[in-house]
């Protein structure tokens, strides 16, 4: 297990914005939580990065062995001790709701930003060439100031400096918000790649079709409580997703 929620309790003021949720999230799978608007989605995701700080419960997460020492082993920390800036150096990174790019610098300078904690020069080379391979029209505006791309660029952009501190889980808030049916296709179709690279995804996503379509499980969220859990397919077949979530009965 490389990610487990148990008994998380997140609260706003007098708000219980999460209500005892528990889930977990095995290395290599894609993992969605999909629910309406207010349900807690992002609250989940916000809390695992550090930047919302649970009232109850537990956030444990597996660190991988160093890469290239053999005699490295894994180690299992406590996200809820943590704070959100020493998440990255575990191998975690969030692509933000919204996307939070820096407008004012260039698409090279964001995707920098993203590799600010490494220092093996070489590998980030190649993972510029990674990024590139995926969005290739991050390529042709590497040089542009980010705020003046397309707002499918700018989702494109901040996968991709998501990317480039090498996560070993990868949490995609709302990756389809916005955008064009065929610019939607086309990040789905990324998000299946990067997962098969290797990576790990935590997806929240209003888009229940999309997201239901490339994820091995799924939770249904609703006013801060698991409402439904199973592998993606069988929530699709689902008579009470399909009404709530998919548009049909």
């Amino acid at each position: 297990m490389l990610l487990g929620i148990q008994d998380l309790h997140v609260h706003y003021g007098a708000i219980h914005a999460l209500k005892g949720i528990s889930f977990n999230v095995d290395g290599g799978e894609i993992v969605t939580l999909i629910g309406a608007n207010g349900a807690g989605k992002s609250t989940v995701l916000r809390t695992i990065s550090g930047l919302i700080r649970p009232t109850d419960g537990s956030m444990s997460y597996w660190v991988p062995p160093a890469t290239g020492k053999a005699d490295a082993a894994g180690r299992q920390v406590n996200l809820c001790s943590l704070p959100a800036h020493k998440l990255v150096d575990l191998g975690i990174s969030q692509v933000p709701e919204g996307r939070r790019i820096f407008p004012n610098l260039t698409v090279m300078d964001n995707l920098e930003l993203g590799a600010y904690l490494r220092h093996d020069k070489a590998e980030i080379k190649r993972d510029f060439e990674m990024v590139f391979e995926l969005f290739p029209r991050l390529r042709e505006r590497r040089s542009q100031a980010a705020g003046t791309l397309s707002g499918g660029e700018q989702q494109m952009l901040a996968m991709g400096r998501g990317l480039m501190s090498r996560p070993d889980l990868l949490l995609l808030d709302e990756p389809s918000m916005g955008l064009a049916p065929l610019l939607v296709k086309e990040i789905f179709q990324v998000i299946v790649r990067i997962n098969r690279s290797g990576t790990a995804i935590l997806l929240v996503e209003q888009n229940a079709s999309m997201a239901l379509a490339v994820a091995n499980r799924a939770y249904v969220l609703e006013t801060g409580s698991i409402a439904l859990q199973g592998s993606a397919a069988e929530l699709a077949k689902d008579s009470r997703v399909q009404a709530a979530y998919l548009g049909s009965a």
